[in-house]
């Protein structure tokens, strides 16, 4: 399949998106790609979803679209198209018009889907209540195994050691931990913050700690078998996401990763994802964009001088429903109900996804 190098620029990620849909149904058409029974189109990427579908109309074949995020329902909270549309009326109208548009488009898509995908049920009833019939939750998953077994962490006079590991984008939202990092040493306490990863924020991040002196390390991410050195080192886990509504319909598949370390979750989460911290005991929960409420939380530890245990549950949460194995296992009892009863000698799997 073609793609197109980008940036994490809106217009040059749409591009490469659409040139990937593209090549995706040139590939499908050929004679060569067989004729799949099921057809799977991913969203983010919104141009899949509509070559999915022409892809499955043209081999007559059962449509399935996975929504592996609130999109395209993040478009206007992220305010990604506002940002570029501040110059120029029209061009903000005509915007604001093609957002709608891809919403409208995507959701009738949906709606004559044969099945759609969800990662949370919440995001699955919000689809129901607009007239999206039949829908399933595949959670994200994890195989990470625990780095330490569930004691407190008794700080003995060192700093309290926090970590976040993964995407820096605007919808982590991490200058939160930043200006809590500050406010904590403001009052007085030590801690040592590190944030790791890839993403458009991590020079502003590393900015606004220089700015307020926050004990705030900004590092470039590093590789996966290393992730578990630094949830070793960690007391605590930042899970992070932005007061956007359709976050509260997700659960970032980073929470399933901590819940399973056995790392006590500082959760700057709302909806569906801080219901899962609080009901399995994985952490404590802020609401998110809350300064004041994270600085509180880590004051009270320090103050303490000990950091409480995740509860076990969190982790045999995630084996029970968010594994790979388990979720793998769940993926495929869905798509078998929509083959046809093979027939002796066909091949078993005749699913393509685009």
């Amino acid at each position: 399949m073609n793609f197109r190098e980008h940036s994490h620029g809106l217009g040059s990620r749409a591009a490469d998106q659409l040139v990937a849909a593209i090549s995706s149904v040139l590939r499908g058409v050929r004679p060569s790609a067989g004729r799949p029974a099921v057809v799977i189109a991913t969203v983010p990427g919104i141009p899949s979803v509509i070559a999915g579908w022409a892809l499955a109309r043209w081999h007559r074949a059962r449509f399935v679209v996975e929504m592996r995020d609130a999109w395209p329902d993040l478009i206007e909270p992220s305010g990604i198209l506002l940002r570029r549309s501040r110059t120029g009326g029209l061009r903000r109208r005509l915007r604001d018009l093609a957002a709608r548009a891809v919403h409208r488009t995507v959701t009738r898509i949906q709606t004559r889907a044969d099945l759609v995908v969800t990662t949370t049920a919440a995001f699955a009833e919000v689809l129901r209540a607009r007239g999206v019939r039949d829908v399933a939750v595949v959670r994200n998953g994890t195989a990470f195994a625990p780095v330490r077994g569930n004691a407190p962490v008794v700080l003995t006079g060192r700093p309290l050691r926090v970590v976040y590991a993964g995407t820096v984008g605007r919808s982590q939202g991490l200058d939160v931990a930043v200006r809590a990092a500050a406010l904590v040493k403001e009052r007085g306490y030590a801690l040592d913050v590190r944030i790791v990863g890839h993403g458009n924020e991590l020079a502003p991040l590393r900015q606004l700690a220089a700015e307020l002196d926050a004990p705030v390390r900004v590092e470039p991410s590093v590789p996966s078998t290393e992730v578990r050195e630094l949830y070793a080192w960690a007391d605590t886990v930042v899970v992070s996401l932005r007061d956007w509504e359709p976050f509260e319909w997700t659960v970032p598949s980073k929470l399933y990763e901590v819940m399973a370390s056995g790392v006590v979750a500082s959760a700057c989460l709302a909806g569906e994802a801080a219901s899962l911290v609080s009901a399995n005991g994985a952490g404590a929960v802020v609401r998110p964009g809350d300064v004041e409420g994270l600085a509180d939380l880590w004051c009270g530890w320090l103050s303490d001088g000990v950091v409480p245990a995740a509860s076990s549950d969190a982790a045999a949460w995630v084996a029970e429903h968010a594994s790979d194995e388990v979720l793998g296992h769940r993926y495929t009892e869905l798509l078998d109900t929509l083959l046809p009863s093979p027939l002796p000698d066909a091949p078993l799997d005749r699913r393509v996804r685009f």
